[in-house]
């Protein structure tokens, strides 16, 4: 399965677009990235052997954890990879924009410092708009 990297980068729009307004409204500060793979240093870093092993990343401080002390600071980061994301749609027979939904919630989910079970809620909340 391949999509390329521009159409991909749209379905992350259209998934960003999909999330819940309080949430949409709620984010600030993020620089979000598309990138094919994480880097050998980030893989390292989370101590992951498989390239493919991780489909997306929050960097930051999540949003409960922050204090006055935080203004003026550098953008938080959200990494998603395309071709991780694009082998586990193909080898699970997963539907690639549902997995990138996923991807997303779960790492803005990350951003806001939710749990599993509250992202998952946020997952059935959302909806990603059709063209």
């Amino acid at each position: 399965m391949n999509i390329s990297m521009k159409i991909f980068e749209q379905e992350v729009t259209r998934a960003m677009a999909g999330l819940p307004q309080p949430f949409r409204d709620a984010i600030e500060n993020v620089a979000f990235f598309v990138e094919d793979r994480p880097d050998a240093d980030t893989l390292e870093e989370m101590e992951i052997d498989d390239p493919d092993g991780l489909l997306g990343l929050y960097r930051g401080i999540p949003m409960e954890e922050r204090g006055s002390w935080y203004a003026g600071a550098l953008p938080d980061t959200i990494h998603l990879y395309r071709r991780p994301i694009l082998k586990e749609a193909s080898e699970f027979d997963l539907d690639v924009v549902a997995l990138i939904q996923e991807v997303v919630i779960h790492e803005v989910g990350h951003y806001f410092g939710f749990s599993d079970e509250e992202m998952e809620a946020i997952m059935e909340a959302s909806v990603v708009p059709t063209e």
